[in-house]
């Protein structure tokens, strides 16, 4: 469904520094992925490549058959709003519009009517515990209660991938567990496809898959259960 294939990173700085070399993901859809490493290993540059956000140095990446190297910038983006969700570590919501009007956001710009986003953020909003919340501002509302309408915002025009880097970390423990809870609520009832970048090993049960990258270089893949595959 979504795939890279021989992915560089080169950066032209100093002497040259590769974020990503030859890097190889397949993801069927309605996989629920985890990429594991450290600070600095490349973990945001891959969702960054595979979120159309960033182009690689070499190789290519594949979303339902369309090839992100002969898309126009254009085109790229538009794929982005439609095929791809992402959740950032700061959430990034914009602090003028309210709960409702943050998740409406990504759906008026792909052209869905007022009547279809109302239906669709009270659902979402629903289904994460803020209904009662819909009309408050970011400012209003906790760090968990504020990623909570961010994944509401990644899911709303229904993607064929979500991208989450790092979702938790600004939360706390029990916090991060709710958020992961949900993740997985999604991957399960709506068949998302979840791809998470995280350095917290207790992410690995709620995998599919997990990835592990160090210094810009898959060193492992398995399962949930640790069977290397």
């Amino acid at each position: 469904m979504i795939s890279c294939h021989e992915i560089s990173k080169f950066y032209p700085v100093g002497d040259g520094l590769f974020a990503l070399r030859d890097v190889e993901i397949e993801v069927q859809e309605g996989s629920f992925v985890v990429i594991m490493g450290p600070s600095g290993s490349g973990k945001t540059t891959v969702l960054n490549i595979l979120g159309g956000i960033d182009r690689p140095t070499h190789g290519e990446v594949i979303l339902k058959g369309r090839k992100f190297s002969r898309l126009s910038e254009d085109n790229l983006a538009i794929l982005r709003r439609t095929e791809i969700g992402m959740v950032f570590q700061f959430f990034n919501l914009l602090p003028e519009l309210t709960a409702v009007e943050n998740i409406g956001l990504p759906m008026r710009l792909a052209g869905y009517k007022d009547d279809a986003i109302a239906e669709r953020a009270s659902d979402l909003l629903g289904a994460v515990g803020l209904l009662d919340r819909m009309q408050h501002y970011p400012s209003e509302l906790s760090g968990g209660e504020q990623q909570r309408v961010a994944i509401c915002r990644a899911l709303a025009t229904r993607p064929a991938v979500v991208l989450a880097d790092e979702p938790t970390g600004n939360l706390d423990s029990a916090r991060s567990k709710e958020i992961m809870e949900l993740f997985s609520k999604f991957n399960k009832e709506e068949k998302q496809t979840f791809i998470i970048a995280t350095h917290e090993p207790s992410f690995i049960e709620y995998a599919d898959i997990m990835i592990r990258i160090i210094d810009g270089e898959i060193v492992e893949r398995s399962d949930r259960h640790g069977t290397l595959i």
